[in-house]
């Protein structure tokens, strides 16, 4: 069979559209619009890149943008007071620090610190406990766009036997919480994981974020499975096989020869994060104001 190709691109695009319409009417009755913070601690040039492309969804979809940049030797004090200043300003409604931080400084203990109404990437104590309860709370971004690509292809998971190849707590764990409220059967994934080929080779979803290019062959897949590839590795070009150099932790040529449905990288399940990073900049905005509780 031919898989069909999830175009996480034309997801997201809807998804912001959505967002910015939102954002015109909360602007229109608060007489403000959402303001979105990032923190940027060094001069990481990936990191750049991320943190440059947040800033223009922000103002795309009609929020504030607030930028914060820090030098690569900042103390930890320095950037919890950072945190702390913008944890205190009202015309900031979602606060993002970009991970990974330098060495020296530790990115669990400054996340946490983030007022968890403000934590728009869903990581402090807080959110997470909040969601491992299946409480409401703002969740991880990636983890929820990957529930949206999920759903454009009607993938049923009520019953599903869903795998999540990768147990980090940015990606793996939150993804296995959110596929469980969805009632699937989780099974989750990792380095000491035996006889990894066979246990992903059950999964009606099988969900890869490993950091390990085309670790995925075609032999871990159950035909007619749907195939999420949240990796993201770079190559040469010529190893890659494609201009950009970017390869997943599937074998897309392969698997998607047996899959029902599978997402390319690039293309895939990047571009729904910043969508959902803006969508729940805009929840945040919203509870903060009384109007979604």
């Amino acid at each position: 069979m031919a898989a069909t190709i999830i175009d996480g691109k034309a997801i997201a695009a809807r998804v912001r559209d959505e967002v910015a319409h939102d954002v015109g009417a909360f602007t229109e009755r608060l007489g403000h619009p959402p303001g979105l913070a990032t923190v940027l601690v060094g001069e990481d040039p990936g990191s750049a890149v991320y943190v440059g492309g947040k800033q223009r969804a922000c103002k795309e979809a009609g929020m504030v943008p607030f930028d914060r940049r820090l030098p690569a030797d900042a103390s930890f004090d320095r950037v919890a007071a950072e945190l702390r200043s913008l944890n205190a300003d009202v015309a900031v409604n979602g606060v993002l620090l970009q991970l990974p931080l330098p060495d020296h400084l530790d990115g669990a203990s400054l996340t946490a610190i983030i007022d968890p109404a403000k934590d728009v990437d869903g990581l402090t104590p807080v959110n997470a406990g909040l969601l491992a309860l299946g409480l409401p709370g703002l969740r991880p971004c990636t983890p929820s766009g990957v529930i949206e690509l999920l759903a454009s292809v009607e993938a049923g998971l009520e019953g599903a036997e869903a795998v999540v190849v990768g147990r980090s707590n940015l990606f793996g764990k939150p993804m296995a919480q959110l596929l469980l409220q969805s009632n699937a059967t989780v099974t989750v994934c990792h380095s000491r994981t035996r006889e990894l080929r066979e246990v992903c080779a059950r999964a009606d979803v099988l969900i890869a974020a490993v950091g390990h290019p085309r670790l995925i062959t075609r032999e871990f897949v159950k035909p007619g499975a749907v195939v999420i590839d949240v990796g993201m590795n770079r190559l040469t070009p010529e190893q890659a096989h494609n201009k950009s150099g970017l390869v997943g932790d599937v074998d897309f040529a392969a698997v998607a020869e047996v899959a029902s449905a599978i997402t390319p990288v690039p293309g895939g399940v990047g571009p729904m994060t910043i969508a959902l990073l803006l969508r729940n900049t805009l929840q945040a905005a919203r509870r903060q104001a009384g109007l979604e509780l």
